[in-house]
């Protein structure tokens, strides 16, 4: 018996020294671990999470919300360094609404001759940033760090706010242990949305808890204590305690053509409900999309923006003065906006510092632009109408709240369909906007008021047509002209990538991505057109483009232009594959064969559909006389593959790929 409690004691002083997560306290084991025994491949891992929000009480403010952070983290190797640095978000319009960020302070810990050694996170090592008028961020970076070590680090956010942030239980890594509680008085009221589109859901504990605070004056922040409520200096009250304690948790893995991997994120939103004072009022404060949409057009940064045009005016009577029709003076418009003002680093759907004053300075954030755009094309009497969207990187909002929009684009209403334009960029055109905007749907407010919403897909197919005539020689090079011809999207993404470059540096970027090509007189049309397709064309000669076996010739007809591969290897998919936006790829290839060769075989012929609407390929081959012909055509219609999908997809997907890769046979006669 009295071994048995030894035993016992050694037992329970190992798991106690193992699970203390207690600030500093870092175990020599802990150190020594190189990978993590469920997922192998992680770079790093958080050993513990813990969140603490409350609401601490005092006489001169009330109820303060308070969030605790504490975070330890294992780094196996350098890849998973970017794990040391942290970005912690501030909101400060006035000194009502604010948050600040106090108590920060980090260790990193290494195991040095089987000493534990730490380096301390220093003033030099945090970084402020204003992001824009009302938002900044604090940025740190944990010092000396080294394969296996282990950071740590907390800090604690004030916030006269009541809304709560919401709660990440998911990261890019795995979470060995996490511990959050979310405690408000029963004053405040929240109702809690969990992502629908996550992998796990949280293992959520709701109780009650009693609470005493004392009270010698009137106070009014969040509620109202009369004295005549409590008993002489104190009154006692409910808590709500929210916890969500969980072990083990999966790293959120990326996906290739994901819309945004953090809408399928696991974590828990909270939306301040109702207020429910002492003497039982109650105060609504859950709301609709409707009543937000009113509040931000109410905004003087937004829609008080608007309504201004003195500024412009004389500049946009001398612009359209000479112009007959709308379509016209929708581009004039939409190109002057772009060339006059240049975006700087701030995105937001209201105005920075006025558009009068971008206006002047010719520089200004998302909002300016085209909040000015939308003022411009209204004073010559277009019907325009602001857009607002929540951008990729900012997700899909789990219920109606101002912060679920962070972008405004402009909308124009003609009898037959709706513009969409977005003057940051200078290669966007009517409809084609940037990437980042294109996130299911947009609200769009009239002028009177009302609003609905309005889809953000695009519906026109982007489009790259490539004509390839090639003289095969003998010798296995080959040389011919190559015709591409873009579209929509394919046009912007060629701009975007193309538009600064010379004919020079493009001819060296095409012949340093393909290792034996020689490109010659190259030439571009409408690159730097606002509206018209783009178009290229050049000679070449390509050594090595066949290979020779025996008395055969072997002959890929795409030659250096067939570099696809399957980006769908994985056996199962967790997420819809997403390609924005419609496109088609057509090439067109013509080979003369070289004399004294024959075709010993060809690639069949063959065509294939998927879902029988949402993709197809194909792929037509015919030899007449000395000349091959081939014509292949991919078209992706829908552009969401759900992941039931999935398998018949990458399969469809696969089939493509090997049919790309099937080469002509030549035999010499």
């Amino acid at each position: 018996m009295k071994k048995l409690i030894i035993l016992a004691f050694m037992f329970m002083s190992v798991v106690g020294q193992s699970q203390n997560f207690k600030f500093g306290k870092i175990s020599k084991e802990e150190l020594k671990e190189t990978s993590h025994p469920n997922y192998p491949e992680a770079n790093a891992v958080v050993l513990f999470k813990k969140q603490y929000t409350s609401f601490p009480f005092s006489e001169e403010n009330g109820f303060e919300q308070e969030t605790e952070y504490y975070e330890r983290i294992k780094i196996y190797n350098k890849e998973g360094y970017d794990w040391a640095t942290k970005r912690i978000e501030l909101y400060n319009e006035n000194s009502s609404m604010s948050q600040n960020l106090i108590g920060l302070k980090g260790y990193t810990y290494k195991l040095v001759n089987g000493k534990i050694e730490k380096s301390k996170l220093k003033n030099e090592n945090i970084f402020k940033e204003d992001n824009n008028k009302y938002w900044s961020s604090k940025t740190f970076t944990m010092p000396g760090l080294a394969e296996g070590c282990i950071i740590e680090f907390e800090y604690k956010v004030k916030s006269t706010f009541l809304s709560i942030d919401d709660v990440v239980l998911q990261y890019d890594i795995p979470i060995k242990k996490i511990e959050i509680d979310i405690i408000t008085p029963e004053y405040f009221n929240y109702n809690k949305f969990v992502s629908p589109r996550a992998s796990f859901l949280p293992k959520i504990e709701e109780s009650k808890k009693d609470r005493k605070e004392t009270v010698v004056s009137k106070v009014r922040t969040g509620f109202y204590v009369p004295k005549s409520t409590v008993n002489s200096s104190s009154f006692v009250f409910k808590e709500n305690v929210v916890k969500i304690y969980m072990e083990d948790l999966p790293a959120l893995v990326d996906e290739p053509f994901t819309d945004n991997i953090d809408n399928y994120r696991a974590k828990v939103a909270f939306e301040y409900a109702f207020y429910k004072g002492p003497d039982g009022t109650i105060k609504n404060y859950a709301t609709n999309w409707d009543k937000v949409i009113s509040n931000i057009y109410n905004n003087e940064d937004f829609g008080g923006q608007l309504s201004k045009s003195n500024y412009f005016e004389d500049d946009v009577n001398n612009l359209i003065k000479t112009v007959a029709t709308d379509s016209e003076k929708i581009q004039l418009i939409f190109d002057f906006v772009k060339t006059k003002i240049k975006k700087n680093d701030f995105i937001g759907y209201t105005s920075e510092n006025g558009v009068k004053n971008a206006y002047k300075d010719g520089s200004g954030n998302t909002a300016d632009i085209n909040l000015m755009l939308i003022a411009m094309l209204r004073y010559a009497k277009i019907k325009a109408n602001p857009v607002l969207l929540s951008t990729r990187n900012n997700g899909v909002p789990l219920f109606p709240t101002r912060t679920g929009f962070n972008y405004v684009v402009c909308a124009v209403e003609t009898q037959d369909q709706l513009l969409l334009l977005d003057a940051t960029e200078q290669h966007t055109k009517p409809n084609i906007l940037p990437v980042k905007a294109i996130n299911w749907q947009g609200r769009l407010i009239r002028e009177d008021g009302t609003s609905t919403w309005v889809s953000l897909n695009p519906k026109s197919t982007s489009k790259k047509v490539v004509s390839i005539s090639i003289n095969l020689d003998e010798n296995l090079s080959a040389k011919g002209k190559i015709r591409q011809f873009f579209t929509n999207y394919q046009a912007y993404n060629y701009r975007k990538n193309f538009y600064n470059k010379s004919k020079e540096d493009l001819i060296a970027y095409k012949e340093r991505e393909n290792p034996g090509l020689v490109v010659i007189e190259l030439d571009t049309k409408n690159v730097k057109s606002k509206t018209k397709p783009v178009s290229e064309t050049y000679d070449f000669t390509f050594e090595e483009a066949a290979e020779k076996i025996g008395d055969n010739i072997y002959v890929s007809p795409l030659l250096f232009l067939n570099k696809e591969e399957n980006p769908f290897t994985q056996d199962v998919r967790g997420y819809p594959i997403d390609f924005i936006y419609p496109t088609s790829e057509k090439q067109t290839v013509t080979i003369i064969i070289p004399e004294g060769y024959k075709v010993e075989s060809l690639p069949e012929s063959t065509k294939l559909n998927f879902n029988d609407t949402s993709a197809s390929f194909s792929y037509l081959i015919k030899q007449t006389g000395n000349t091959i012909q081939l014509s292949k055509n991919l078209e992706i219609i829908k552009t969401i593959i759900l992941p039931e999908s999935y398998s018949d997809f990458k399969s469809f997907y696969q089939f493509m790929v090997e049919k790309n890769l099937e080469k002509i046979v030549l035999k010499k006669i």
